[in-house]
């Protein structure tokens, strides 16, 4: 075959697609039974609850997969744009909707706190629409930059003007201080760098564009987000692509300096002229696909460096108190303590700020389920520092209470069945994904470079690729696609490069942008 992939997450399946596309014969092997990888659903009761991603944005990366594909993503996918960004709830009981209309959420923020903050709030979105309109060209939908001075070269000197205005050096929570006099609205936007797995405190203020990627847009999946990942697996079956579940990669192949196929719990081998590895790329840093392998990527990371872990719990339960909709946040008493525990103290959050994903739901307004619905609750916490370092049962149970009383504190009351609860843990995330301790986002992005220090799609080793949300552009559903789509970019042009027959290029882009430009408000 001309290229194995290992994974059949969102990144692996977006370069399947695009690797067929340019035709080349594909192989996904997935260790598990199905596709999606941290896209995965959990059974609770007599119910399926999503249990990974729940916030789908920039859209237009998947309607551009899809239609290389000669398709359209809505033939296969019920998606409904929503009109509410997300409901955040605060320990003295007030609450805030934000909204993908500008205007709508600049008069909100003015009743929730004021005229002077729906100033603030607008000066901050409109310097998050810029950062966006300035990086996703030149930074998240290409290669990656080589260090701070290309990415310069890339924006040009007018660009290089707005780096600077932006003070793409500063903290983001510096940038949050000097954009909002109001506590609670440093809090709400700080919560953003959980997004990629990272401290406010310690990410770069370039983030802020991720306020205005959920401006420019939040869709919910009927179905569930793990039908997306269905829906792209269904289609790469159709152009070709074989999908082999339950299909254990071993160990990576090399020789020669080069990366020469696969071999499968069992013994089996498979030949390939490229290997894609969608996984997260401390599995290669560990040695667990083979010591030579571990030469395509930089060592293992310090427990430091990794990003956030969680804990999620998956309930089938009564809702009453509150009104949830789709995307609800509820925010401790010192919302911002949680991540001087979870990256000082590598400690569990022990008031913790609670998100929660209420799946059967959509806009304020509309009716609610007449019984128990599904909810996804996600609390942040730290990746474990090694096998020796875990979190025990009475640890977890006790993080567990005080997230529901930051719940009930505000008023939201669940009430479920004996079964009817599933926990994920950083300890069964670090099973799932091994080599990660439980980290989720791969590299926390802490300080202004590291961004250009998330693995490349080309590795170190001629012929082994890689894309996830470990490997630039970074973690997120569309970040994820767009690693797949740049990865398997580079594989055509280094398959043109040293072709005889020299294979055409791959038709269509890396990836279509919506509109991001802030409307007026």
């Amino acid at each position: 075959m001309d290229v194995a992939v290992i994974g059949a997450g969102i990144a692996g399946l977006s370069a399947a697609l695009r690797l067929a596309a340019a035709g080349l014969s594909v192989t996904v092997f997935e260790k598990e039974a199905r596709p999606g990888g941290k896209m995965r659903r959990v059974r609770v009761g007599d119910a399926e609850i999503d249990a990974g991603p729940t916030v789908f944005t920039k859209r237009a990366v998947f309607d551009e997969l899809f239609a290389l594909a000669g398709e359209r993503i809505d033939d296969h996918l019920t998606i409904r744009p929503c009109e509410t960004i997300a409901r955040h709830v605060f320990a003295d009981g007030a609450s805030l909707d934000l909204f993908t209309d500008q205007g709508r959420s600049a008069r909100a923020v003015a009743d929730f706190a004021g005229a002077g903050a729906a100033r603030d709030y607008r000066r901050f979105m409109e310097s998050a629409f810029e950062t966006l309109d300035l990086l996703d060209p030149i930074f998240m939908s290409a290669e990656r930059p080589k260090n701070p001075l290309d990415l310069t070269m890339r924006a040009g000197l007018s660009g290089a003007l707005k780096m600077a205005r932006i003070g793409a050096n500063r903290s983001y929570f510096d940038a949050l201080t000097r954009a909002f006099s109001d506590k609670r609205l440093r809090a709400l936007f700080a919560r953003y760098t959980t997004y990629v797995g990272s401290s406010p405190f310690e990410a770069p203020s370039t983030l802020r564009l991720i306020a205005a990627v959920e401006a420019a847009g939040v869709w919910r999946i009927e179905g569930g987000m793990a039908r997306l990942a269905e829906a792209l697996a269904d289609l790469a079956e159709r152009k070709g692509v074989v999908l082999r579940y339950g299909a254990k990669v071993e160990r990576i192949a090399i020789s020669g300096g080069a990366a020469r196929g696969l071999e499968l719990a069992g013994g089996e081998r498979i030949e390939a002229g490229a290997v894609l590895a969608n996984c997260d790329t401390e599995a290669l840093a560990s040695g667990l696909f083979g010591a030579p392998a571990a030469a395509a990527v930089d060592p293992p990371l310090a427990v430091r460096d990794k990003s956030l872990s969680a804990i999620g719990i998956a309930l089938k339960a009564k809702v009453s108190g509150r009104e949830l909709i789709h995307h609800n946040v509820f925010f401790a008493a010192d919302p911002l303590l949680e991540f001087h525990q979870i990256f000082e103290g590598r400690r569990l959050p022990s008031a913790p700020n609670v998100y929660v994903c209420a799946e059967d739901r959509g806009e304020a307004g509309e009716d609610p389920p007449s019984g128990p619905e599904r909810l996804f609750l996600i609390v942040n916490a730290p990746a474990q520092a090694g096998a020796s370092q875990t979190f025990d049962r009475q640890e977890i149970e006790t993080c567990v209470t005080a997230a529901f009383s930051t719940l009930a504190a505000s008023g939201l009351r669940l009430e479920w069945a004996p079964g009817d609860r599933h926990l994920s843990t950083p300890s069964d995330f670090a099973a799932l994904f091994p080599g990660t301790g439980g980290a989720l986002y791969g590299r926390a992005s802490h300080g202004s470079t590291a961004s250009f220090q998330r693995p490349a799609g080309r590795s170190k080793i001629r012929g082994l690729y890689l894309c996830g949300g470990s490997a630039h552009p970074g973690a997120g559903v569309p970040m994820a696609s767009l690693s797949g789509s740049l990865a398997a970019s580079a594989i055509v042009t280094d398959r043109a490069s040293t072709s005889v027959s020299r294979r055409g290029a791959m038709p269509g882009g890396i990836a279509t942008r919506s509109p991001t430009k802030a409307p007026s408000v």
